[in-house]
């Protein structure tokens, strides 16, 4: 029975020492494998790798006169000004920047009519809607790829619609264009999500002061509404342009290496078994995100501090009241509607109906009976898609084995209040700062390729560094949705339990699991659909066709730029991936699934 205590006492200690000793090895060391070889060389400290970079108008465009001749830069604006402020070289990390801040835009204007709408009108289906705003956080990137392919390629479903009302066809595919498009379709909820939020929380009292005082309704809305909304609306937008910057799957299947990104170029560099040059990429990409989420952070504190309760502003129906500023706001929501429905539902109904449309536009089932089979050789190459399907399901079980106890683990630490238990907190969730690219780098130069100790090499199989991968990049959602839960229960009911002489251990397996039950599920539901549609590390550890996932199949098919005969196995497939991310969604929602940072 002592036996029994002790190990009920030593087993949140052990927990949290293994998930420490579990990062040690799958995150931390292979990361600072890739950033080590952008400052470390030949046992000792060096800037040369980054100064290469930084120097290279390639890569920093007109920037690079910063570090190669800093003191002719003012003379060389002012140049530039008299010149009439004439087109200048981006570069690399320029043209990622300018794509982001597009991409941010774009969001930005397509996700405030939706925030107005759900905030400010009461109508049937306005709950379902808000619910559907978390479906940029289980989508996964590549599917919607191969969605906007469906719709917007030169034989899709919107070309099609088009020549049948006699219209001529629009050729967008593989532009900047339709990458900002697809950004503002995973981006734009979350801006109508986080302006929602702000706009349904501002006091009404404040504006019906404003308005007794004399003020039109513009002007209220302007000196009391809209200095409420701007803070969510800046917290959304600097997490769409970080999200956007780091962008991967979106723009390697919509634009590829002629529209390249830095994490475009760095898995590019990857392919060429240009590792040292990926690395130091990788390093300054991942401090720009940081400084980024830093003034992200901070922000977000500075606004939470400042948030104050009040009485909300009252929802009026939508169909009640007729009267000429009535009938123009609701025509604008309609018309925003119809924009809403061809840019988030398009792409995905499409997908669907190309999956099942024959070549002469018949009804086929042809493409699935193709995803059944065992074939060694396809027309896109060696992709075997039914292994493909198999080996997403599997890792994804894999990844929950050990996804979430560590998520467990760290929502135990995040809500004690312990000394340190921050910083523990911080350290313990870092991977959401760093992309699936510089963690996939990492591990295949530290484990898959091995690591020599006591004069031994230690390697891990391809399929088994995946799994990792996967844990490391869901278990920080597992812990955001377990951490509010425990933090919310009643203390009494912990103190009771000790009280009755139950070990700490014994209390969260029999009292707090329990009661939490609900967010214990929807951690696991997000953990499974993140392995199940995560791309970014997993097409650079996945070696071989044994070890393919659905995404990196649905890469390899629409690989080829074509919407011929590969189109149809990987709309097939994207519709599989569809349905089982659907039903992660829908857990998630049932059970109260949170998926903020």
């Amino acid at each position: 029975m002592n036996e029994r205590r002790w190990a009920e006492r030593l087993a949140i200690p052990l927990g949290f020492v293994l998930t420490v000793a579990v990062l040690a090895v799958v995150f931390y060391y292979p990361v600072w494998s890739v950033f080590s070889q952008a400052v470390w060389s030949d046992g000792g400290p060096t800037l040369a790798p980054l100064l290469d970079v930084l120097t290279d108008p390639f890569y920093t465009g007109v920037a690079h006169y910063l570090f190669t001749d800093p003191l002719a830069v003012p003379g060389g604006i002012a140049t530039w000004l008299q010149a009439g402020m004439p087109a200048v070289e981006l570069g690399l990390f320029g043209f990622t920047a300018y794509q982001a801040l597009l991409s941010t835009v774009a969001s930005v204007a397509l996700g405030l009519p939706g925030a107005y709408l759900l905030a400010r009108y009461e109508f049937t289906g306005r709950e379902t809607l808000r619910s559907l705003t978390i479906l940029p956080f289980v989508l996964p990137s590549i599917m919607v790829a191969v969605g906007f392919v469906a719709m917007f390629g030169s034989q899709g479903f919107l070309n099609d619609v088009l020549g049948l009302l006699g219209l001529g066809s629009i050729e967008i595919l593989y532009t900047l264009e339709i990458i900002v498009l697809a950004h503002a379709f995973y981006n734009a909820p979350l801006v109508t999500r986080l302006v929602a939020a702000a706009w349904e929380s501002v006091d009404v009292r404040r504006v019906e002061t404003a308005r007794a005082m004399g003020a039109s309704r513009m002007r209220a809305f302007r000196d009391v509404v809209l200095p409420e909304l701007l803070p969510s609306l800046l917290t959304a937008a600097l997490l769409t342009f970080i999200f956007t910057f780091m962008s991967f799957p979106i723009v390697l299947a919509l634009g590829g290496l002629r529209l390249a990104t830095v994490e475009v170029w760095i898995f590019a560099r990857v392919q060429s078994l240009a590792l040292a040059e990926a690395a130091t990429l990788a390093t300054i990409e991942t401090v720009l995100s940081l400084l980024l989420l830093y003034v992200y952070l901070r922000y977000e504190d500075r606004q939470s501090s400042a948030s104050s309760g009040g009485t909300p502003l009252a929802r009026r129906p939508f169909l009640v009241g007729w009267n000429t500023l009535t009938d123009l706001r609701r025509i604008g929501l309609l018309t925003y509607g119809v924009v809403a429905l061809a840019v988030f539902v398009g792409p995905l109904l499409s997908l669907v109906v190309e999956s099942v449309t024959g070549p002469n536009g018949a009804f086929t089932t042809a493409y699935y009976e193709f995803l059944l089979s065992r074939q060694t050789a396809t027309a896109s190459g060696t992709t075997r898609p039914l292994p493909a399907i198999i080996n997403s399901l599997v890792f994804g079980v894999g990844t929950l084995l050990l996804a979430m106890p560590m998520g467990i683990v760290v929502a135990v630490v995040a809500t004690r209040d312990l000394p340190g238990s921050r910083l523990a907190e911080a350290v313990l969730t870092a991977p959401l700062a760093v992309s699936g690219v510089v963690l996939g780098i990492g591990l295949l130069q530290t484990l898959v390729f091995g690591t020599v100790l006591f004069g031994h090499r230690f390697t891990v199989l391809g399929p088994v560094a995946i799994v990792l991968a996967h844990a490391i990049a869901a278990y920080p959602f597992v812990t955001r949705n377990v951490a509010p839960a425990l933090g919310s229960l009643d203390d009494r009911l912990v103190d009771a339990a000790r009280s009755l002489g139950a070990t700490r251990t014994r209390v969260m397996l029999d009292v707090e699991l329990p009661l939490i039950g609900a967010a214990v599920t929807a951690g696991a539901a997000f953990a499974f659909a993140i392995s199940v549609g995560e791309f970014d590390s997993t097409v650079l550890l996945a070696s071989n066709v044994d070890s393919y996932t659905m995404p990196v199949a649905l890469e390899r098919y629409i690989g080829n730029r074509s919407l011929g005969p590969s189109l149809g196995p990987a709309t097939a497939m994207a519709t599989v991936l569809l349905a089982i991310t659907a039903a992660s969604f829908v857990v998630i929602d049932r059970m109260g699934g949170r998926w903020d940072l």
